[in-house]
This record gives C-alpha cells, structure tokens and sequence, in this order.
C-alpha cells in the first residue's frame, strides 16, 4: 500500500504521520497536504482534482 511508509517530513511511519481524507476523497499525509495548501497563495486547492480542499470529518 502507498501510505504504508511516511512522508518525507517524518523519520518513523506511524501516528506522527496520519492520513487525512478531503472531501473529494483523495487522501494525503497530514504533513504533505499542509505543506501544499501552505504553498498555494489564492485558492487552496487539492493537489489531484483540484477542487477546493476541505477536510473530511
């Protein structure tokens, strides 16, 4: 599975890297997704469909 490992932010895969899912279902790890929706200046975007990104709850 893709997710198994950890992003590149973090030394260990576990609970310091959670997933976290948009409302357009598309899933990231929480530091990767931050560290994009930081990135973007206007519109904070989803990286693959690029619909407005909302957490899901």
């Amino acid at each position: 599975m893709a997710f198994d490992g950890c992003c590149p932010d973090c030394k260990i895969p576990g609970d310091d890297c959670p997933l976290v899912w948009g409302r357009c279902s598309h899933v990231f790890h929480m530091h990767c997704i931050l560290k994009w929706l930081n990135s973007q200046l206007h519109q904070q975007l989803c990286p693959m469909c690029r619909q407005e990104w909302q957490f899901k709850e």
